[in-house]
């Protein structure tokens, strides 16, 4: 499966708990086709006192599977596919295919 969604990225969810919520990607995991979300399914751990580590119960943002999320156009702010193309130069790009924008 080709990914076409890179750390730092915004997207959107677009289907299940948190749908319609926006945020930066944290992290990608290929293996498992889940990225983590700022702001995105965030749950409690009850985590004990360790070297260099806080104790007590802290949130973070759990995984969700990367189907879940699509990239937002930053033309028209919505959810949007993302294609592959080439720039002027030759260079791979990537393009929403809503408003044909180029993806950094």
């Amino acid at each position: 499966m080709a990914v076409r969604i890179k750390k730092d990225d915004l997207v959107v969810v677009v289907s299940g708990k948190h749908k319609g919520k926006q945020g930066r990607v944290l992290k990608l995991d290929l293996d498992a086709d889940r990225v983590v979300v700022e702001g995105v399914n965030v749950i409690k751990r009850h985590q004990s006192p360790r070297k260099f580590r806080e104790a007590g119960i802290i949130e973070k943002e759990a995984p969700i599977h990367i189907s879940n999320v699509q990239l937002l156009d930053p033309e028209t702010q919505k959810p949007t596919r993302v294609r592959m193309g080439e720039d002027k130069d030759g260079n791979k790009v990537r393009i929403a295919v809503k408003s044909g924008a180029v993806l950094d």
